[in-house]
């Protein structure tokens, strides 16, 4: 979460990526819209093998090399979130400053907007001597309860 004002608006809807791109000067090619659609419609994040294999599953036709420069495209420029996992990268669809839940069941990622409050940053700031700006939490957890008694 940001704690002061950013100078671009944050990205919430699919229309507001397109309008970026535009924005940026990025070129809206057939494939491009594919991959922010699909990242838009599944609300996850995906790899980038999982995006092709999606895409082509939907009669997309985009090849692997496309997929993977478009994502790094995007990426780069703040339009969909890149995640550095040890199995890989994961891409989603909200660019602007999150945080998220990690279910240790399923491996799925939720988005997750949190504000803490301005005290807790003040402590924070005076402990470090460091100025927040901007945050984001990881959270780790079990979705059912049996996986918890697995463990």
């Amino acid at each position: 979460m940001q704690t002061e004002g950013a100078a671009l608006k944050p990205i919430r809807s699919l229309d507001d990526a397109l309008n970026r791109c535009q924005g940026l000067g990025m070129r809206l090619s057939r494939q491009r819209r594919f991959i922010l659609e699909l990242l838009w419609q599944a609300q996850e994040h995906l790899s980038a093998r999982e995006i092709y294999d999606r895409l082509n599953r939907q009669g997309k036709d985009i090849g692997h090399t496309s997929v993977y420069q478009n994502l790094e495209a995007l990426s780069a420029q703040d339009i969909i979130e890149c995640i550095e996992r040890s199995e890989g990268r994961l891409y989603g669809n909200i660019s602007d400053s999150h945080s998220h839940v990690n279910c240790l069941d399923t491996n799925q990622i939720l988005d997750l907007h949190v504000e803490l409050p301005a005290e807790l940053l003040q402590q924070i700031e005076q402990q470090t001597g460091v100025k927040i700006t901007d945050y984001r939490i990881d959270f780790f957890g079990y979705r059912s309860p049996q996986s918890i008694a697995d463990s």
